[in-house]
Order: C-alpha cells, then structure tokens, then sequence
C-alpha cells in the first residue's frame, strides 16, 4: 500500500486539539496521537496506509511527522468553506518532531529526489514505492541517533507491513521516565544482575531496558507514573521473558525462576556441556 504525504501550512490550518507542541509531548513519551485530515478530493486511500508529515510556509519546510492512517476517506465540510465537502481520514501519529527540527525540504529534495517535495499541494500526494527506501535512510538517520532504546522499532524506518508487535509500553519507552529510574536503580538488570558496560564495555554505557511492573490494562483512571517504585530496570532477555508470562512478575520472582532454572541444568548437564557453560561465564566476567 503506497505511502502518502500529508501538507501542514500552519499559516492556513492550525487547528491541533490541543496544540501542536502539546500534541508532540505524548507521541515524544512513546505513545500516540490521533487526528483526522483532510486529503481533498482523494478516495483510494486504505487503513494502514503510512503517512508522512510535511511542514509547509514560511514558518520552517520539512519533513516533521509520520502517522498511520486508520480509516478509509469519509466525507466532512472543509475547514475554510463549510460549504465545500472533502475527503477526510482518522490518522494516529507515532512520530511529531519538534519545530525546528524537522528535515529541510532541501534535504529531502537531494536524497529523494523522485518526490516533489517544494510542489506539494495538499494532502495524499503518493509516495513511489522506489523512493521509499531512500526516505526511510534518511528518516533513520535522523531519529536514531535520539532514541533511547535501539531495540525498539522507530515508526517510518521499517515498512508497516514488516512490523512487529512492541510488547513495551509508552511508559516504558518514556525517555524521561527511564532516565529517572536509572539514576535510582542503577544499570544492572534487577533479576539476573547483567550489566552492559561490564561485559561489552564501554560501547554498553548506559544502556539498559526498563520495565513497568504493573501491567497498563491493570491501572486505574487518572493514574500517575512513578518512576522510581513503577520502573525497574531489565536487561532485554529478562524484559522479554517478563512480558511473555501469562501473568505479571516481579523481578525477585524472576530472579528465583532463574536460580530454580541453573539447579535444575546442574541435574541434567553433561560434564561437557558444563565445560561449554563454564567458558561462556568465565568470556562473560
């Protein structure tokens, strides 16, 4: 399904319920944002369509946006003439760059150049598929560099029918949340004490997963992260197990999984797999 872009001169429209810097904080922490768009007059536009966001007008031209459509058009008044009926799709925006930083027109027009990028006129202009490649280079070399967790997919840089379900939450991928809770605990693993910069050095300084312990369905309404007594952090083995139990853990109950797991390996392990396991720890420090 062909991606599309979508025009955004805040010198016609600026209509961000709430506004725009507010609607970007939440997309920031992880989440998401939902929106409806005008697209004119332009009816082949599916569900799950990705859509790319481009600042227009004197304010700044850039690449600033990236969203997934999550309905077919449905027709609605136009926001200049009520008189007027256009084409409208309900979006869900995944990235919301902060004004400034979005990539300058000139950049894209150099690295990709097939699109029309200082002649797009409206909304739903067609990306081709050839260019896709390209745009998404571009977009991750923009992005990855601020991402806090590089295991985790940066929506744009893959294509949406090639990602796979982030099991993390938005509080997990919060960057100031997770900050806050490493000053507190720390970069070892609560459960099984692994810590990056111990065994890669310093290329895993700073690195570390972290993990909201109770379950998001659980929480309550009008519930308030605490980072510290909410967050601990996981090293991405223990973080992938956690989320694959059927019920929620805690990590000392992790920690004893583990334990009850090398007992029973010492039970069944034959002297040279032992040997095996005792080189492995002995590269691991």
């Amino acid at each position: 399904m062909a991606a599309i872009i979508l025009g955004w001169n805040p010198a016609i429209w600026d209509g961000w319920q709430p506004a725009y810097p507010e609607a970007a904080d939440p997309v920031a922490r992880g989440g998401a944002f939902a929106a409806r768009w005008s697209v004119g007059r332009r009816g082949r536009i599916g569900a799950g369509t990705e859509a790319w966001l481009l600042l227009q007008g004197r304010g700044g031209r850039g690449l600033i946006g990236h969203a997934t459509v999550r309905s077919g058009p449905y027709p609605g008044p136009h926001f200049l003439d009520p008189a007027d009926v256009v084409n409208y799709v309900d979006l869900a925006f995944d990235v919301l760059l902060p004004r400034g930083q979005e990539i300058p027109t000139e950049e894209l027009a150099a690295r990709v150049p097939s699109v029309p990028w200082k002649a797009v006129r409206g909304s739903g202009t067609v990306v081709p598929a050839a260019a896709e490649p390209s745009l998404r280079a571009l977009w991750a070399e923009h992005l990855l560099p601020s991402v806090p967790d590089p295991t985790l997919p940066v929506p744009g840089t893959i294509p949406g029918d090639a990602a796979v379900q982030v099991l993390a939450n938005r509080y997990e991928r919060d960057a100031r949340a997770r900050r806050d809770c490493i000053e507190h605990h720390g970069l070892s693993c609560a459960a099984c004490g692994f810590n990056f910069v111990a065994v890669y050095g310093e290329i895993g300084y700073g690195y570390i997963q972290v993990h909201h312990l109770v379950p998001v369905p659980l929480l309550g309404p009008g519930y308030e992260l605490d980072p510290l007594t909410d967050l601990v952090p996981l090293c991405a083995n223990c973080h992938a197990v956690v989320h694959m139990l059927p019920e929620p853990v805690s990590p000392g109950e992790l920690r004893r999984m583990i334990q009850a797991s090398r007992s029973v390996r010492a039970e069944v392990v034959s002297p040279e797999q032992e040997a095996c396991l005792e080189q492995a720890r002995r590269m691991l420090g």
